[in-house]
């Protein structure tokens, strides 16, 4: 049989089972991050992007199982016992432990969802399904867990999605696998829309750059950018027949997410003079005279970043030794 995979959908605070053909074959309530979605290190939200099942904890353990790094305890969760311990950040019965596979994004340094021990489980606290309540993990019922657990393998994808409403999803993007595709969509925009020079075009920078695309929902490629390693965004290309549907926002979000996350403290970018306005949506000001570049007008914008987790907010440890 076909291996599943799995959505997460924060909006809806659900998760779907879905079959090799896309179709969803179990639905579950869950509750992911009261702080929301978040990748860095200590501000307990949950991380957004493509994961995998890095191990599964606690095959054969009973209902309500009791566990703190990842080992039964020998307690049995009860309503007595968590109103005796409040506060605790119970993880009952069963774990799925995710790891990021979008380097720079949930994979890798301050952003890295293995290390911040992001975890499906069950709960005692049933009531806050639907709702955004734990401190990152996404939690479900426990009979649910028992289902979910046996029915996914090691390695099986699961994608934590922002919102369900997007028919696309915005991936950190690997040069030396994914070029291909990512030249076809700069080829059709760039050179012969509108007419960037081949070697203007393709300047040797892309091996060093950070990369995302844009797939529609059978996998085809339809925008990318790329961020450089003096913090500027560029090669920003949505395919004509996806622009107006929010693909090119997507793909500018994903790239200061990963400058955020690097360190960055400002992007920078070089608009088209006709695209300041949609820039400017996204907190982009102009930072220098229009100038031009291949026969286009184009304007110099930056973006100023604030850290990703406030200074004055020290991360707060919870229960099990976790730093999510």
């Amino acid at each position: 049989m076909n291996a599943p995979r799995v959505n997460v959908y924060l909006d809806r605070q659900r998760l779907d089972v879905l079959d090799a053909a896309g179709r969803i074959v179990n639905t579950y309530p869950v509750s992911t991050a009261k702080n929301g979605p978040g990748e860095r290190y200590g501000s307990e939200r949950t991380p957004r992007g493509l994961h995998g099942v890095r191990a599964k904890i606690g095959a054969g353990c009973p209902l309500n199982t009791v566990f703190v790094r990842r080992r039964p305890t020998g307690e049995t969760w009860t309503a007595e016992l968590a109103r005796e311990q409040l506060g605790r950040d119970w993880m009952l019965t069963r774990i799925l432990w995710l790891s990021g596979r979008e380097r720079g994004f949930n994979r890798g340094g301050e952003v890295d969802s293995l290390r911040r021990k992001i975890y499906i489980h069950g709960t005692g606290d049933e009531a806050t399904l639907g709702i955004p309540a734990s401190h990152g993990c996404i939690r479900m019922s426990n009979t649910g867990i028992v289902e979910l657990f046996d029915r996914l393998a090691v390695g099986t994808e699961v994608d934590i999605v922002e919102s369900s409403a997007p028919a696309f999803r915005v991936r950190v993007a690997d040069w030396e696998r994914d070029q291909a595709r990512l030249r076809l969509i700069r080829h059709d925009v760039f050179v012969l829309e509108q007419g960037v020079p081949e070697a203007l075009e393709w300047d040797g920078r892309d091996a060093t750059c950070r990369h995302v695309v844009a797939n529609d929902d059978k996998g085809a490629a339809m925008g990318c950018g790329r961020l450089l390693l003096d913090g500027s965004i560029g090669r920003l290309a949505v395919e004509r027949l996806w622009r107006g549907r929010g693909v090119g926002s997507a793909i500018l979000s994903r790239l200061v997410d990963i400058a955020r996350n690097a360190g960055f403290e400002r992007v920078v970018l070089n608009a088209r003079t006709d695209a300041e306005a949609f820039y400017a949506r996204h907190g982009f000001a102009a930072a220098g005279p229009e100038f031009t570049e291949a026969g286009i007008r184009h304007l110099r914008m930056e973006r100023v970043l604030p850290p990703a987790v406030t200074p004055n907010a020290a991360p707060r440890a919870v229960s099990g030794g976790k730093m999510r």
